[in-house]
């Protein structure tokens, strides 16, 4: 006989425990647990209403579930089998499949869909022939209980479910192996040390503790038993059974998977750096990375063939010590501590030879050319960078879990996130010299490398010559003896202007830190080839150093061009040549240059503009060269004129062949050149005041210099200089000869070019401008001073159109123009 539980049966289900459950205590055990956790009055109507004895030994139990479906057939707590209950299959099955697992099922539903054998069935409905029993009640004794109570009722018959669980590394971290010489992890001695009370408290109390096992509820008291700990005394693991707490439920959990995912969200690695730093767990001895030598200087190995060098020592005896900086050790395990780690050796100083611009880091180096050139880092520069100059190692655990160091270089994306801030604790480098310089509080800059109170770094074209504390008048006359009668005595300047105006030139990169605003550009021309304007240039070749780059054929290439000696170059000076013969400097781009003490420019493959300091010596040089009117006042002339035919076959020079000379003794023409802005400094430096616009400041100080020196000349051509200026003489020309035919009367530009074709500016090429392109250009020279005319407009507002008038400064008469 059976009955057939689920809804068919009104909403019955039966609650069993088998033979073995009852023989072991199981049945007291959850009594005691359903009665500590508020359910005794519930579990006594289960136990004294329908209740049955099964063949086995076994209790069936008869619950009317109310609020609810009943659930289907459900396992609710079971064992593995002991050996002596092995059947022959089992037994069988586990000499075939070792890793088996054979189970005693403990407590069970009886649900929807299921049924159950009743009294008095006997016989062979059971192996054992014995007979079903009543124990109590029947079926109108079966006790009605609302589900929720049940879904209780079932998790704590879960709680005493014996079958090992599988350990997740989230609740429970996997057992690692054990530390040499006994050490403990953090996790591991919080694992000995710490108390589920303490580890629970505030999530669940304990309800009543059954041999090593405590069974856990709410806090607050509300419910029954929730969760239980200490099954297994050998692994003390937490089982929580509800599904609303934060633990996931029936997942075994260690004290320290429990802590993390209290505390730290989960995380083993936060939750053991916190333990560590509360004490837990001993301290692993790490193995240390071993530590290659510091590089040395390049060798090619013929040093090994010399005689072992012997010990310099001092005076007193002792050998003579000399201070190396030891290489920073920095582990960069984790990203973000790798990172700061590096800024932080940037602040502390400990980056040698690393400096940093607008646009970000940069290191210093000589070409193949023996030049100095800045290099902006990129991310594998920087990375070559740490790669020399840190020991960087990420710390490893080996299968003994002891700490190694190993040695690693940066992430390139590491170096990049160093390379994307806006600011770097570096020291910033302001500009490279090549020559000892004058800073702006008037002390010589002479020792090579960089300098922390101008941000300037020296990398000497030729060796800095020991100077004297004091310049002395001998000194000072050797030196006029060296610069002006021997290297320029024999050039054939046209007048004494072109001399001065070369001799500034050369000074001037001595002098520049010392002044602010910017220099003019000087143009080196001649009358014909070979006069010696490129021996001119190479005096700075040998004495500076230049960044040597031909004409642009436009304005555009102009512009990539300067940008690229500013942002790249550690030249001074920075040199045009050979500019084709009559070339007209006509450029705005050029204009830009010479009246700013920054330039600014996209730099090629990058999005972002950067600003740098125009502090560079512009020159230009070819064979009659003229300027426009917006360039004429932003040159200084040097000007060449040997006066014989086949200039380059003369000598009998002072100096036979100045390019030998100079290569044997650039370093002491420096020291001429430095000998002469030293005495100017000692004596108080003196000034003579000169108007020239942008360039006051340079051109009052080259002009006491200058003077100071007993050179004459500086600034003394600005009337021949005019004559090298084409547009200036065209305009000065066609405005005089204006004022003459028309006198003040206000005139169309159409009758303009009737009366006067002769003397009307042309078009390239060589045609009259219409009356609408002259009307532009008028435009655009409205109001400025050619000579001593100047153009106005007039609006006729009767012909709605514009009329043009020529105007004589003030200060001149009314003239006629002399043929």
């Amino acid at each position: 006989m059976a009955v057939v539980y689920g809804a068919v049966s009104g909403g019955v289900e039966m609650l069993e425990f088998e033979g073995t459950a009852i023989a072991e205590g199981l049945l007291d055990d959850v009594t005691e647990i359903m009665t500590a956790s508020g359910l005794g009055e519930e579990w006594q109507a289960i136990l004294t209403g329908w209740a049955s004895e099964s063949p086995s030994g076994g209790r069936h139990f008869r619950v009317r579930v109310e609020g609810a479906p009943v659930r289907g057939n459900t396992k609710l707590a079971s064992r593995l089998a002991r050996p002596e209950e092995y059947t022959p299959e089992e037994k069988q099955r586990l000499a075939e499949k070792p890793g088996s697992r054979i189970v005693r099922v403990q407590i069970e539903t009886r649900g929807e869909g299921g049924y159950g054998l009743v009294e008095p069935s006997c016989g062979t409905v059971h192996a054992t022939g014995r007979p079903y029993l009543r124990l109590s009640g029947g079926p109108s004794t079966i006790p009605t209980i609302a589900a929720t109570v049940m879904d209780s009722i079932h998790e704590i018959c879960r709680m005493v479910d014996d079958l090992p669980k599988a350990e997740v590394p989230k609740a429970a971290p996997r057992q690692m192996p054990p530390l040499p010489e006994g050490g403990l992890r953090p996790g591991e001695d919080y694992e000995r040390r710490a108390d589920w009370q303490e580890i629970l408290d505030g999530i669940f109390r304990p309800v009543i503790t059954r041999g090593s096992t405590t069974y856990w509820g709410w806090a607050d008291g509300q419910g029954g038993v929730k969760a239980t700990t200490g099954r297994d005394p050998a692994a003390d693991r937490l089982f929580v059974f509800t599904t609303s707490s934060e633990f996931a439920s029936e997942v075994p959990y260690s004290k320290f998977g429990a802590y993390a995912l209290l505390n730290h969200g989960g995380s083993h690695k936060a939750a053991a750096a916190e333990l560590r730093r509360r004490g837990f767990g001993s301290e692993p001895t790490r193995r240390r990375l071993n530590v290659a030598s510091s590089p040395q200087h390049f060798t090619d190995g013929s040093s090994a063939l010399d005689a072992a060098p012997e010990h310099e020592e001092t005076p007193d005896g002792i050998p003579h010590l000399r201070a190396v900086p030891d290489k920073p050790e920095l582990d960069i395990t984790n990203e973000a501590d790798g990172i700061d780690g590096i800024l932080a050796l940037m602040a502390a100083g400990r980056l040698p030879d690393l400096y940093k611009r607008s646009s970000g880091p940069c290191w210093v180096y000589r070409d193949d050319n023996d030049d100095p050139v800045v290099q902006q880092l990129g991310t594998d520069n920087l990375r070559a960078y740490l790669a020399d100059h840190v020991t960087t190692y990420t710390v490893k655990r080996d299968q003994d879990g002891v700490p190694t160091e190993e040695r690693e270089l940066l992430m390139p994306k590491s170096c990049g996130t160093i390379l994307g801030r806006k600011d770097w604790a570096l020291p910033p480098l302001r500009g490279v010299v090549t020559s000892p310089v004058i800073r702006p509080d008037g002390t010589l800059l002479k020792d090579p490398g960089y300098d922390q109170s101008t941000g300037l770094y020296l990398e000497p074209r030729v060796p800095v010559r020991r100077l004297q504390p004091t310049v002395t008048t001998e000194s000072l006359q050797k030196a006029k003896d060296i610069v002006l009668a021997q290297v320029l005595a024999d050039f054939p300047f046209v007048s004494a202007s072109d001399r001065a105006h070369y001799l500034a030139s050369l000074l001037t990169p001595i002098l520049r830190p010392y002044f602010h605003g910017p220099t003019p550009m000087f143009v080196i021309t001649a009358t014909s080839p070979g006069s010696g304007k490129s021996l001119l240039k190479d005096i700075f070749k040998y004495a500076y150093g230049i960044a040597d780059t031909a004409w642009p054929e436009n304005d555009t290439e102009l512009r990539k061009s300067i940008t690229t000696q500013l942002y790249t170059t550690g030249q001074p000076v920075v040199v045009f040549d050979n500019l084709p013969n009559g070339h007209v400097l006509k450029s705005s781009v050029l204009s830009a240059l010479l009246t700013n003490e920054h330039w600014g420019d996209r730099i090629l493959g990058a999005t972002g503009k950067v600003t740098m300091r125009n502090d560079r010596l512009w020159l230009v040089t070819g064979n009659s060269l003229r300027t426009s009117a917006d360039n004429g006042r932003r040159v200084f002339w040097v000007r060449l004129d040997p006066d014989c035919p086949d200039p380059d076959q003369r000598d009998g020079f002072t100096i036979g062949d100045l390019r030998p000379w100079l290569r044997a003794n650039a370093s002491t023409l420096v020291a001429a050149l430095v000998t002469f802005v030293r005495a100017w400094l000692a004596a108080d430096a003196p000034l003579v005041r000169i108007r020239k616009g942008d360039y006051s400041e340079w051109a009052s100080m080259m002009a006491g210099l200058l003077g100071f020196l007993g050179v004459d000349g500086f600034n003394a051509d600005q009337d021949k200089a005019r004559d090298q200026d084409d547009e200036l003489q065209e305009w000065t020309a066609f405005l005089e000869m204006w004022r003459e035919r028309f006198n003040d009367q206000p005139m169309q530009v159409g009758t303009v070019i009737t009366g006067l074709p002769e003397h009307v500016p042309r078009l390239r090429d060589g045609e009259l401008p219409s009356a609408k392109q002259l009307g532009h250009w008028l435009k655009a020279r409205e109001g400025r001073y050619f000579g001593t005319h100047r153009v106005v407009r007039m609006y006729d507002a009767h012909r709605k159109q514009n009329l043009w008038r020529v105007d004589l400064h003030a200060s001149q008469g009314a003239g006629t123009h002399d043929a």
